[in-house]
């Protein structure tokens, strides 16, 4: 027999390995092992969704199932006479988008007035609310005696049901009433006019005005009171120091409270319903517009105005979260690079104080 050498370079002949490779063709390659973090993520997602199919499925009963049905209920008609038999016919016609294009014709007149007392109310009360919140909140947060006492007594408004407040405001508003007593004249507050608008924006900016000083006050208290410490070493006042660290500290939790403010204003309905009354053309708004149309056996046009109510609201939720996302968590993921001055107050650095 030959003898047979094996090169140094070559390696050892393993069983199996010509089978697999044969020459003259390259190495396959290797398959990718799976990483076992992908397993835990894929683990942690179907948990996730587990934990989270509870609320979507409440979700799904209390708000997307109304939803379609009032945008189904939108395209049907009021009951009318049948043509053919001259009874009223117990089926609703099918009328299309004729509800919605109603409102751009001489019949729509009411929606738009709605709504513009609707856009009114939520304006002028969500400011009026903000700058009161705010310096509510900043009463709170003092310490001094008789602080709790303060809380509670500027909380009570926020506590009593919205009902309760109207049929308060109403009696205070009556034309024998108190408000006329100390006006010294008398001012027809629940009749149809524009008193009766001013009549509704004081009396929800009592009740909800705490809402936003309860909320700017949970802002005030996570602020490190080192922070004012360092602004007033630097010279900063009493104003510069609420402009340049309370209000852009705050800002997250304000911009919330005013959010949750505004989608509760475009929906009011019971105050002004209690206060002044139904079909009264001063205060009436697209929620009790939509009420009166359902009741008077109008479904269709109402559940287009509830449609259109509901649209407004959304997008007025989504340019919040769009323009103001960053803000609303905190700043967190936020785009914009914001400059790194903390205070704004003079830029002199603070000696530090050595033992």
């Amino acid at each position: 027999m030959a003898d047979t050498a094996i090169p140094p370079d070559t390696a050892p002949h393993q069983p199996g390995t010509a089978a697999r490779r044969r020459p003259g063709r390259p190495p396959a390659p290797e398959r990718p092992r799976r990483h076992p973090r992908s397993r835990a993520t894929a683990g942690t997602g179907r948990l996730a969704a587990l934990l989270v199919s509870p609320t979507l499925l409440v979700l799904t009963v209390v708000v997307l199932y109304p939803t379609l049905m009032a945008l189904d209920e939108s395209l049907y008609g009021p009951k009318g006479l049948d043509p053919r038999t001259g009874f009223i016919s117990n089926t609703e016609p099918f009328v299309g988008l004729k509800n919605y294009t109603d409102i751009f014709t001489q019949a729509g007149d009411r929606f738009w007035n709605a709504f513009w007392n609707t856009t009114f109310f939520t304006v002028v009360t969500v400011s009026l609310e903000t700058v009161i919140g705010i310096a509510m909140a900043l009463i709170m947060h003092r310490a001094f005696r008789g602080r709790s006492v303060v809380r509670a007594s500027i909380l009570v408004p926020w506590a009593i049901p919205t009902a309760i407040s109207g049929l308060l405001w109403k009696w205070i508003f009556n034309a024998d009433g108190i408000a006329n007593v100390l006006l010294g004249h008398q001012v027809l507050w629940t009749a149809d006019g524009f008193s009766a608008k001013i009549a509704v924006v004081i009396a929800d900016v009592w009740k909800t005005a705490p809402f936003i000083g309860l909320l700017v006050l949970a802002g005030l208290q996570v602020i490190p009171k080192e922070v004012y410490e360092a602004a007033r070493l630097d010279g900063a006042s009493a104003l510069q120091q609420f402009w340049r660290i309370t209000l852009p500290l705050v800002k997250p939790a304000l911009l919330v409270a005013v959010l949750f403010r505004c989608l509760d204003a475009l929906r009011m309905f019971d105050l002004p319903y209690i206060l002044i009354g139904a079909q009264k053309g001063s205060v009436e708004t697209l929620s009790m517009l939509a009420q009166n149309e359902a009741s008077n056996v109008r479904f269709g046009p109402a559940s287009a105005y509830a449609v259109l109510l509901f649209l407004y609201v959304f997008l007025v939720a989504l340019a919040f979260v769009r323009l103001l996302g960053a803000d609303l968590i905190g700043g967190a993921g936020g785009t914009k690079k914001h400059k790194s001055h903390a205070v704004g107050v003079p830029r002199r650095r603070v000696r530090e104080v050595t033992a």
